[in-house]
């Protein structure tokens, strides 16, 4: 594995821009563009491996790495208040908080 392969790259369209926008969240803010989305990942690849040589270089240690597999499990800390909410609307859906939980989760990232 390769030390660039450490790190999550997105690719996504910029309506604003008109075109796509390369970026390594929690690294790399917006680094690259442009209207072909698989030379637009190709470019974001390069910047990385370029940034990981500068950091070789400097002997600088390199940022965490970012692109892991995920359990599916974390903490979440709320109020008691909203804990009681959540958990009265999922008594009235018939359905578990975790999966209440998850079905707002889900609706929530479809419309963002």
């Amino acid at each position: 594995m390769k030390n660039s392969d450490k790190y999550l790259k997105i690719v996504e369209w910029s309506d604003e821009d008109k075109c796509y926008i390369g970026s390594v969240p929690g690294w790399l803010d917006q680094c690259c563009h442009g209207v072909d989305e698989s030379k637009v990942y190709k470019e974001l690849c390069d910047i990385v491996d370029e940034w990981i040589e500068v950091y070789d270089k400097n002997n600088m240690p390199l940022p965490s790495p970012t692109s892991k597999k995920y359990s599916g499990k974390f903490v979440l800390r709320t109020t008691p208040e909203i804990h009681k909410a959540l958990a009265i609307s999922a008594l009235k859906e018939g359905t578990s908080l975790n999966n209440y939980v998850i079905k707002k989760i889900k609706k929530n990232l479809q419309t963002s």
